[in-house]
């Protein structure tokens, strides 16, 4: 299950952010091939936040995935959901970081997977 957690010093309010996780959420899907289903995006804005010494608009993101990662997906991430954030909340590329941690499967894991398929049926 890919999660995007993104933080911005961006104030929200009369924001679309339904837009925002929409987007996000389609391409997390689409560039690491997982399905959208399984893709979860959190959005906290107002965080104080310093970049490069100021406090113009800014964001930091954490992603990760449960394999699905590598250096050429990962580049592709980043300057897909950079250009949402400069799109629909207008923070500057050259103003967002996106950390990846590729986790590994571990056994708990796939036990809650297998619960959760158990569960929908």
């Amino acid at each position: 299950m890919p999660c995007l957690n993104v933080s911005t010093n961006v104030n929200l309010e009369g924001v679309d952010t339904s837009a925002v996780l929409a987007d996000a959420s389609s391409t997390v899907a689409t560039i690491i091939g997982k399905p959208e289903a399984y893709v979860m995006v959190v959005l906290k804005g107002s965080v104080p936040m310093a970049f490069g010494g100021t406090q113009e608009p800014a964001a930091y993101g954490e992603l990760v995935s449960i394999g699905g990662l590598n250096a050429d997906v990962n580049k592709k991430l980043s300057a897909g959901i950079a250009s949402i954030l400069e799109s629909k909340l207008s923070i500057p590329k050259s103003r967002f970081y996106l950390k990846f941690h590729d986790s590994k499967a571990h056994p708990a894991q796939e036990h809650a997977q297998c619960l959760h398929a158990l569960h929908q049926e």
